[in-house]
């Protein structure tokens, strides 16, 4: 309940600085304020950009005389055409076929074609290879990868699925790797097996009995652990601070908090949509962008760096604290290191933190949650504070209140907590328009955006299957709220991160950061052990009872 009160309060405090002038609509939004472009229009056809030796005109002509152009215009016609500047750098000559970008050339200054770009590449910029360059070195990703099949490998039993799945999370770099060298379709489809893959070892960690798997590889020592956990934390930070890549979502962030400490509305009309996410994604940067304010430009966003850091080392800490919670004494303080080493080597937790995504707040949420989950009403309140910043967690409330820990009681104040955080936060922010223009720039938005990163995104035909992924992953997440027998938090864990890939599957728009989402739920599922952390509630009589292993029970005398 603390917990719970501390979450509301924190929300009112962050809040209440810009409530009252939040809450005056009609003031002006300062320019500069929306989501840059690296992308320009020129004001007529025969304009010459600053540094260019060629008009838009010429632009133009270049453009269509290309062979793949004039192949593309023989099967659509009508095309409309419109020459940009990227960066004021290089030609963008865009190709239009009715409201969808079919093609983009790319020209020198001089009007020089260096690439054509057709398909999902022309519209989705991000496709077209060397998305992270510093992350996708070698030297970087390699390392990392190997680090964090350290946890899960266990020498004396080398046929473990715990090393299938440490196998299974690392596969997504196969799909990264296509994607960064712009095989685009190829790396979309191969994002799908691992995830199909983990719903099901989920559902089978989280469905069956409870029994003993044997623990961790016992030459890991918690020395050891400790020692390397400081070191893997020390290289994240170096490489946080060294890149000084910050993405949209990230930038999208500032910009939200940067609004309510000037008592600037955070939904808005604006290029780019930064205002996409709930109030709490970007309250949660406020104390960030106090300390470093934005200048209204993207420049190098110390406030993203500094928030990307704080989510993620705090992520750290509560795994480490997690495991001691799941486990007493030495055992506890070597899977919860243990778990802290998993996440801070995976690659995927790596990228979101360096190139500053807002995804790493999810994260550091849900293993807030965790800890907390004793209390129905402190689960439910830092539950809400997830759903309230990105909106998917939502899905997890059944599982969270359907716990029969605490009753009927339980599940009513963990609901009712979650919906008064998820209130409190939305409603103090609503748009003029209410909650009609709120779900417009949010989550409508979100879910008829046209996007190319899935398998839905590129092939429309496939609807069907993707109304029928949807339906069943409604249906998933109101099903594990039925406990036939109490549950531990491993199982709990389990069951959440399946939960969440089944929404992630058919999902419009994916992409390798959402795997920071179920991320600590897996490596909780797969490191601790399915006995972990199983208090329960007798119903009959009220009192604390503890599930234990069949092979850990004391002898009873009959009778006794």
């Amino acid at each position: 309940m603390r917990i719970a009160i501390a979450t509301v309060a924190l929300l009112v405090a962050l809040a209440s600085p810009s409530v009252a002038l939040a809450s005056s609509q009609s003031r002006a939004v300062a320019s500069g304020n929306s989501l840059q472009e690296p992308v320009t229009g020129i004001p007529y056809q025969g304009y010459t950009p600053p540094g260019f030796t060629s008009t838009g005109t010429q632009a133009v002509a270049a453009a269509e005389s290309n062979a793949t152009m004039l192949a593309l215009h023989r099967h659509m016609h009508p095309l409309f055409v419109k020459p940009l500047v990227w960066n004021g750098q290089i030609w963008a000559v865009d190709f239009a076929y009715g409201s969808r970008i079919v093609a983009e050339v790319d020209e020198t200054r001089n009007a020089h074609v260096t690439r054509v770009w057709t398909g999902p590449q022309a519209a989705a910029v991000w496709a077209r290879g060397h998305y992270a360059p510093i992350f996708d070195s070698p030297w970087v990703v390699v390392p990392f990868a190997l680090l964090f099949l350290v946890p899960f490998l266990d020498l004396r039993r080398l046929v473990r699925l715990r090393h299938l799945d440490a196998l299974v999370v690392l596969s997504f770099l196969l799909s990264y790797w296509l994607f960064n060298n712009a095989h685009f379709e190829a790396a979309v489809w191969l994002a799908y097996p691992p995830l199909v893959y983990l719903l099901v070892r989920m559902l089978g960690i989280g469905l069956r009995a409870p029994k003993s798997d044997g623990g961790l590889a016992p030459w890991l020592s918690p020395r050891v652990l400790g020692i390397g956990l400081l070191i893997l934390v020390a290289a994240r930070v170096v490489l946080s601070l060294v890149d000084g890549l910050v993405i949209d979502v990230g930038y999208a962030s500032v910009i939200g908090a940067s609004h309510a400490i000037h008592g600037q509305p955070l939904y808005y009309a604006a290029t780019g949509h930064p205002d996409t996410y709930g109030p709490i994604a970007y309250l949660a940067y406020v104390p960030f962008v106090l300390l470093f304010p934005w200048h209204g430009s993207w420049d190098s966003l110390p406030a993203a760096h500094a928030a990307s850091l704080t989510f993620d080392l705090a992520t750290v800490v509560g795994l480490v604290l997690l495991g001691r919670r799941l486990r007493p004494g030495r055992e506890g303080l070597r899977l919860g290191l243990a778990l802290g080493w998993a996440w801070a080597a995976c690659p995927f937790t790596l990228m979101g933190l360096m190139e500053h995504s807002n995804d790493g707040l999810v994260a550091m949420l849900s293993v807030f949650a965790l800890l907390a989950f004793s209390s129905p009403a402190a689960r439910g309140a830092l539950l809400g504070l997830a759903t309230a910043a990105k909106f998917s967690p939502g899905a997890l409330l059944p599982l969270f209140a359907g716990r029969r820990d605490r009753g009927l009681k339980g599940a009513v104040v963990c609901i009712a907590s979650f919906a008064a955080v998820l209130v409190v936060s939305i409603g103090l922010y609503l748009p003029s328009g209410g909650l009609a223009e709120f779900y417009n720039h949010t989550i409508g938005f979100q879910i008829n955006r046209i996007d190319v990163f899935s398998p839905w995104g590129m092939h429309p035909g496939l609807a069907p299957l993707q109304k029928v992924l949807e339906v069943a992953a409604v249906a998933l997440a109101l099903a594990v709220a039925v406990e036939r027998r109490p549950r531990t938090l491993v199982q709990v864990c389990a069951l959440a991160a399946a939960v969440t890939i089944a929404i992630q599957l058919p999902a419009t728009h994916w992409f390798y950061y959402y795997i920071i989402w179920f991320v600590p739920f897996v490596l909780v599922a797969v490191l601790g052990r399915a006995t972990d952390a199983a208090p329960a509630v007798d119903e009959r009589r009220g009192r604390t009872i503890e599930i234990v292993p069949n092979d850990q029970r004391a002898p009873a005398l009959v009778g006794g």
